[in-house]
């Protein structure tokens, strides 16, 4: 069973769909428990980092996540959810995140060109730094669906990019914990076979 964590910031029933439509059981809780009983788990994310991480905080489901990924269990961040796992944000401020992959986030605005409009909306071509689980059922220039003014700092756990007259961070990979920037609940068939192939790393 997958947990989707429900901390009043995420695109649940989209991301609950799409696993339906993979034949796969999940639960939307907010309960740390259920979390802590299932067998891999999914971080969603839309809206403001500050706002989130409070939520999540606030909720003692920042714990329950940690404890998830600590435990070895698969964790996937989606958007915002991504953006979590980080250590730091600078989005309107500076918040801290969950640490489980080193880095901060920063405005694409200092990122890109100043002709190209902000938030980066669109779909975009996936460019692979390094092989990843998540990437099984997907090949090099497949297309996903962005929605972010806001990305990662490239490092050692960026596993795909994205151009947007700059390369942006747009998946990331640390040991059992997965982060998309972009939505593969959105993102069509491509978006389906990240999904599945998330499901499949073993637990």
């Amino acid at each position: 069973m997958i947990a989707l964590v429900d901390y009043g910031v995420g695109n649940l029933f989209s991301l609950h769909s799409s696993f339906a439509a993979l034949g796969v059981d999940t639960v939307v809780t907010a309960d740390p428990a259920v979390i802590a009983s299932a067998e891999r788990v999914v971080l969603p994310g839309v809206g403001a980092f500050g706002d989130a991480a409070k939520k999540l905080s606030a909720a003692g489901l920042d714990r329950a996540v940690v404890e998830t990924a600590r435990a070895g269990k698969p964790l996937l961040g989606i958007c915002l959810g991504m953006q979590l796992l980080f250590d730091v944000s600078y989005e309107y401020g500076t918040f801290g995140g969950l640490s489980l992959i080193p880095g901060a986030v920063r405005p694409i605005r200092d990122k890109i060109p100043a002709d190209l409009k902000i938030p980066h909306i669109g779909w975009n071509a996936l460019h692979f730094t390094r092989p990843s689980p998540l990437f099984r059922y997907i090949k090099e220039g497949d297309f996903v669906y962005f929605v972010h003014s806001f990305a990662a700092d490239q490092n050692d756990a960026t596993v795909a990019t994205a151009d947007y007259g700059a390369p942006l961070v747009a998946a990331v990979q640390r040991n059992n914990v997965f982060g998309c920037q972009f939505h593969p609940e959105k993102s069509g068939d491509v978006g389906l076979s990240i999904l599945r192939a998330f499901c499949e790393v073993p637990v």
